[in-house]
């Protein structure tokens, strides 16, 4: 199983969610006898990886902790079209009030789960791995992520604490690229140095200037070879470990398997969380007789 680890936010952006929509109070729900108990079932219309149970989960448990949630799937598992996945039980208020949350933590985070499923299948047989990005859906960065290592991908840095990637901008303000590395490693931040680099002529420069990994922006196939290769003579001539290389840039499904066959580590692929569509999944409701 994937690395399930849950984000510390995960509580957090629950209570968010729910203060968006609920505010002042469920003026529908009010419309709901408050002693009426209910059972629902959560239908999964497509097929996918099912993720976001734990915020599923959360939602009923701040809205009604009394309301049972029993799951027939494991997260992360492959899911087939018209599947039940889970069954609900408890006041028919909560459940309704808690519906349109709990489904759209469900359906966004198996959406980015499914997607990264598809392209860590797609180059399976390689040595490659699939990298997230930070392009996230705002306030979401946590789940995302962790929809991402459900789907089998591996993370990017979470945020600009925990890594240094010194991109375009980046070098332009530094001076260059050499420049950029040097002052990186004189803040003695104790992460690797990544610097994105544009050209073969960069790639020269980045890996004089002794930076840990190279992101490949935007190169032609041919070129990627050619940056592959020029690291491995690199370490040849110095004795310095190979740098880590990573592709991205207009990496599409078409062309995901001829990219991780030039020999790259990585594949950074931004469309695995900015470009989510929503699992199809619908909650229906049973009543108790009165």
């Amino acid at each position: 199983m994937p690395d399930a680890q849950l984000p510390d936010s995960l509580e957090h952006s629950v209570e968010l969610a729910l203060a968006e929509d609920i505010r002042s109070g469920d003026l529908t729900g009010q419309l709901i006898p408050e002693n009426l108990h209910g059972r629902a079932r959560v239908l999964c219309r497509e097929r996918a990886v099912l993720c976001g149970s734990p915020w599923f989960n959360a939602v009923f448990r701040q809205i009604a902790p009394e309301i049972k949630v029993r799951w027939l799937i494991e997260e992360g598992a492959e899911i087939e079209k018209n599947t039940v996945v889970c069954r609900l039980e408890g006041p028919a208020r909560g459940l309704l009030t808690g519906e349109r949350s709990a489904l759209n933590f469900l359906q966004t985070l198996s959406g980015t789960a499914t997607l990264a499923r598809h392209y860590v299948n797609a180059i399976a047989d390689t040595d490659c791995r699939i990298l997230d990005t930070r392009k996230t859906v705002p306030g979401l960065r946590a789940a995302q992520k962790y929809a991402t290592r459900m789907g089998g991908a591996t993370n990017h840095r979470h945020g600009l604490f925990d890594g240094i990637l010194i991109k375009e901008n980046h070098i332009i303000a530094c001076g260059g690229i050499t420049n950029a590395v040097a002052a990186a490693r004189a803040s003695g931040a104790s992460v690797p140095i990544e610097v994105e680099v544009e050209s073969l002529e960069e790639v020269r420069e980045a890996l004089a200037a002794g930076a840990d990994i190279l992101l490949l922006d935007n190169f032609t196939e041919d070129d990627l070879r050619r940056a592959v290769q020029l690291n491995r003579e690199w370490e040849r001539q110095d004795g310095r470990p190979r740098a880590a290389l990573e592709a991205s840039g207009n990496i599409t499904a078409e062309t995901l398997t001829e990219v991780a066959a030039t020999g790259v580590d990585f594949i950074s692929i931004g469309a695995l969380t900015k470009h989510v569509r929503a699992v199809d999944y619908s909650m229906r409701m049973e009543l108790d007789a009165q």
